[in-house]
């Protein structure tokens, strides 16, 4: 299974998203396993690369199955095999690797903040430089929906990108294990599942969300697939 990539669902809904058109595209085998459902993360020690991806829950949990996560990806930061966290998948790298992961000030939900500004990261000067980010812009429109937000350890992570009021946005940790908090993998269908499930897209109306993610979708899906691409180079899968 080394040429193979495990991907870990926290949630049903929340699933890979352009990261499946990529891996469908150049034939690259997965194993997605939904922790929701009753499942355990599998070894990642068997795997070419791991990608964990958001859901409601916190890094904080003291659940049988988190706790079981963050040990397992304690054995792959220790094997230095290839990672992506996308919003919890991201806090989970950093409680794993030694940081903390606390409530936001203030929540950052969709794609525009509280006083109507659309939500931007900004690459560092070590995010501008880093392969994750190679071909991308220095400054990235991006969807959120978190409450929680992280903060780095003494030693071993890397700040890469920030963002307006949750500072820690994308992370590396290590050699080449990565988390971003915001959301690059949306696409058309997810998106339209998240309104009748999510609590907080819930709150807000459902035909200016579209009418936003219309506004940038063509933009925002290049700069998803081609951040794909890039981890899936780093990992040695393309």
């Amino acid at each position: 299974m080394k040429k193979t990539i495990l991907i870990v669902k926290n949630i049903t809904h929340e699933g890979p998203g352009l990261l499946e058109n990529v891996l469908f595209e150049y034939g690259i085998a997965s194993n997605c396993v939904e922790l929701a459902a009753g499942a355990l993360m599998p070894d990642p020690i068997n795997y070419s690369a791991l990608v964990i991806l958001g859901g409601p829950q916190s890094a904080n949990d003291e659940t049988p199955v988190m706790q079981h996560q963050l040990k397992q990806i304690e054995r792959a930061l220790h094997a230095e095999i290839p990672y992506l966290g996308i919003c919890l998948g991201m806090q989970i790298l950093v409680k794993a690797g030694g940081g903390k992961v606390k409530k936001c000030t203030v929540k950052e939900i969709g794609f525009l903040d509280m006083e109507g500004h659309p939500y931007r990261i900004e690459l560092t000067d070590a995010g501008k430089t880093d392969p994750l980010f190679h071909g991308l812009e220095t400054s990235l429109e991006v969807f959120q929906l978190h409450g929680e937000t992280v903060e780095l350890g003494s030693s071993g992570m890397e700040l890469l990108a920030r963002g307006q009021d949750c500072t820690n946005q994308a992370v590396k940790v290590g050699k080449n294990a990565y988390g971003l908090q915001c959301h690059f993998e949306l696409t058309n269908t997810m998106f339209s599942e998240w309104f009748g499930i999510d609590t907080d897209l819930k709150l807000m109306d459902r035909i200016t969300l579209m009418e936003q993610f219309e506004a940038i979708r063509n933009h925002y899906s290049s700069t998803g697939l081609i951040l794909m691409n890039n981890f899936l180079r780093i990992a040695g899968l393309l």
